[in-house]
């Protein structure tokens, strides 16, 4: 059969349109992966419902109720599970090395890589184990080789936690020196941290103080201050500025529950006044004694600090899901958990890039079940609480790239050969 005149026109034009379907279904897809049919949580955006997210080039390209399948390359289906931003641990020790028992370099600290994926988490915040004298070695050994986003509060002890006598040589604490570092790093230092420091002086935490207000960035104080009364450093804080370990109980310091069974004015004054309370559970930082009469009173923590290193997280605090999950037992929301685990975080360590899902943001993502059970949860003193839901990170997504998926969700089916 021959075809003449506008015959042929149409063959060709059908001929060109069939192709061009083939190209946009094998080639030309909208996203390079969609998380299909999970229930968003996004506090920034104010979305908690049932939702996809395409993803392109590493960055969320739509969020909407219904994304077609056929407009992405690969395509993960979420029903059942709660799809997040990236979790964010503001209260880690990641500057591992070879050093025994130290903390700055040394194999106190923990690979980020190792624990943070399993757990949701998409960001890590070291507190304060390098200094200003060895922030860059920490970055070059650690940050440069993690997968992990590694941010940092810098000590203002120039060596970091290297242990006595370094964290108490007052020489060794200078503004000026941690500002430059800080400000040559911007992009990985997001505050400066004092802690650990056994005299009388104030000056070194006068001093952290001073950098940061050079910086313009919180200080986080980590408690371990045995001389300092906890209304005096409460008083020195800024608004944003964070304590850590807010639910501590030991000898070193004073609990923010007074003898009488309530929370201390001098707590309720700084926090009305908007200095911030992170957990840092770490191996003895976290007491039911103090968390819950502080919860049942209105004092729910800002920021979920595991205070992750060799030996929390093989005591009580487990990691950040079990932390989360320990907190909805004490009757803190899902919602609660999740929004100061993310944008609230964010917020408090001033990278609004993160802890969100809007269009154009990195696509740091975690897709999560809730198990429902019989669950027991243990604080630094030995004792338990008993909770009947437990969070499970099924899949972490960095970056746009899955980076951890428990169940194989984005797996193909095994076919006997």
């Amino acid at each position: 059969m021959k075809f003449k005149g506008p015959h042929l026109f149409f063959l060709f034009s059908f001929y060109g349109l069939a192709l061009g379907l083939i190209h946009q279904t094998t080639y030309g897809q909208t996203f390079d992966l969609l998380i299909k049919g999970g229930h968003i949580i996004d506090a920034k955006n104010s979305i908690d419902g049932e939702m996809d997210i395409g993803i392109k080039e590493g960055k969320i390209a739509q969020v909407a109720k219904d994304i077609a399948p056929d407009a992405a390359k690969r395509v993960v289906f979420a029903n059942g599970l709660r799809v997040i931003p990236g979790l964010i641990d503001p209260h880690t020790h990641v500057y591992v090395g070879e050093k025994n028992r130290v903390f700055a370099g040394g194999n106190s600290s923990v690979w980020p890589d190792a624990f943070s994926f399993r757990s949701g988490v998409t960001t890590v915040v070291d507190a304060g184990t390098s200094g200003w004298r060895n922030f860059e070695d920490f970055k070059a050994s650690v940050i440069d080789h993690s997968h992990t986003r590694v941010l940092a509060f810098l000590n203002i002890a120039g060596g970091g936690m290297k242990g006595k006598p370094y964290e108490e040589n007052l020489e060794d604490m200078i503004p000026d020196s941690a500002y430059a570092v800080a400000k040559q790093f911007r992009e990985q230092v997001v505050g400066i941290k004092i802690g650990h420091y056994e005299g009388e002086e104030w000056a070194p935490f006068e001093r952290a103080l001073k950098a940061a207000d050079l910086l313009d960035l919180p200080m986080l104080v980590e408690c371990h201050l045995p001389n300092y009364p906890l209304a005096e450093q409460l008083e020195r804080m800024r608004p944003g500025d964070i304590l850590s370990h807010t639910y501590e109980n030991i000898k070193d310091r004073e609990p923010i529950i007074g003898e009488e069974g309530r929370i201390r004015r001098e707590v309720i004054s700084a926090r009305n006044r908007g200095v911030l309370f992170d957990v840092s559970h770490g191996g003895a930082g976290f007491w039911f004694n103090q968390a819950i009469p502080a919860i049942e009173q209105g004092l729910k923590p800002d920021t979920f600090g595991t205070d992750l290193h060799r030996f929390s997280m093989n005591a009580s605090m487990k990691n950040m899901s079990n932390l989360l999950s320990k907190f909805m037992a004490m009757g803190v929301t899902l919602t609660e958990v999740i929004s100061r685990a993310t944008w609230g975080t964010a917020l408090a360590i001033r990278r609004e890039d993160l802890g969100h899902l809007s269009v154009g943001a990195v696509a740091d993502i975690a897709l999560i079940s809730i198990r429902e059970g019989a669950f027991g949860f243990v604080d630094a003193g030995g004792e338990k609480i008993t909770g009947n839901k437990m969070l499970e990170t099924e899949m972490t997504i960095r970056e746009g790239k899955i980076v951890y998926d428990l169940n194989g969700l984005s797996a193909a089916s095994y076919q006997k050969q």
